[in-house]
């Protein structure tokens, strides 16, 4: 299994930017794995596809604004970027990747906006480096204050204030991550209502989105490619949900490659979920037999990324393959702000 047999062509204009004027104004392409056919729809069309006894599955994460831009006692800027809290008896720890014209250096200190202050500890785990901050009053409190939401790589702007919004699921309440669970960005509380109405039901899980989601695959052999390990937690309710969802024949659908991964991480051998919290770092690639999740919604994923290799094991690498070919030659916005997929 090569790196390069999940690589294709994207035009640099299709990746959108900016959301959607509305949340739910996407396209949505459905992939239907048994006829292996592929339908061009609109987001809301989307609730046609449930049907009544299905259990829909979300990621509650909520993205904390973990870039904090600042200045070294030196006078040079400096950037720090929040990506895993440590617990210390010492105080507010975290792992965090940062930036400046020199290395910042153990023993480096980072004013920070707001009187919060950050001592660079030491390098912990390549790329990151353990910082230590001080702070009057609530850390995360103050963070919302003078942080930036931390926009994906290949959004090549500023935060803007639309962002606080927009960057966020409309049902976002357990803070930690650092990217969003993008496929939940197109559903609305109405959206959501519709789908109660229609006699789905809808369980949240946890799963804190950490930096790794946009780290490259480095290795040509797919199979030697390690995942960074992710927080996550489910809910003894989301848990029996899913089981009673199988026992009376309804389908798991999860919401976003976030619910897919922390889901099939927590199922047991004969096909349970199991509540409780604990660190993922499973990685699917094709070849792998999917324990729980019976339908995936998700967005356009990065070539040779790990989540493209998530749905090509769901769908087949090939079928993806040519509903992407088809994507781009029908001008669909790809990644995080971008149009949606529902796969059957």
């Amino acid at each position: 299994m090569q790196l390069n047999e999940f690589d294709f062509t994207l035009p640099e204009e299709l990746i959108a930017q900016q959301p959607a004027p509305r949340r739910e104004g996407s396209r949505l392409m459905c992939l239907e794995r048994r006829e292996q056919s592929i339908a061009v729809r609109n987001f809301t069309d989307i609730l046609e596809y449930f049907q009544a006894g299905d259990l829909l599955v979300v990621n509650d994460t909520r993205v904390i604004p973990a870039r904090l831009l600042g200045q070294k006692t030196t006078g040079g800027k400096a950037e720090i970027l929040l990506v895993r809290r440590v617990v210390t008896a010492e105080g507010e720890e975290w792992l965090c990747l940062t930036k400046s014209s020199k290395a910042l250096k153990p023993g480096s200190i980072v004013q920070l906006p707001g009187e919060m202050t950050a001592e660079i500890l030491d390098q912990a785990d390549p790329p990151y480096q353990r910082v230590r901050f001080s702070c009057q009053g609530d850390f995360l409190a103050q963070v919302e204050e003078i942080g930036h939401l931390p926009l994906p790589p290949y959004i090549k702007r500023p935060d803007a204030a639309e962002d606080r919004s927009r960057y966020q699921t409309v049902f976002a309440r357990e803070s930690g991550a650092v990217a969003a669970p993008t496929a939940g960005l197109h559903f609305t509380g109405e959206i959501l209502q519709q789908l109660r109405e229609r006699g789905v039901e809808i369980q949240p899980l946890t799963l804190h989105v950490g930096l790794g989601t946009f780290l490259p695959v480095r290795v040509e052999n797919i199979r030697e490619h390690r995942m960074h390990s992710e927080l996550y937690s489910i809910p003894q309710q989301t848990a029996d949900a899913v089981d009673q969802a199988k026992q009376r024949g309804g389908r798991v659908f999860a919401l976003g490659t976030t619910s897919s991964r922390a889901l099939e991480t927590a199922a047991t051998a004969d096909g349970r979920l199991q509540a409780g919290a604990g660190e993922s770092d499973i990685f699917i690639y094709p070849g792998y037999r999917f324990k729980l999740v019976d339908a995936l919604i998700t967005n356009f994923h990065l070539p040779k990324s790990t989540l493209l290799m998530l749905v090509s094991a769901f769908a087949g690498r090939e079928f993806i393959l040519s509903a992407y070919q088809r994507a781009v030659a029908e001008r669909f916005r790809f990644f995080s702000y971008g149009d949606c997929m529902l796969i059957l």
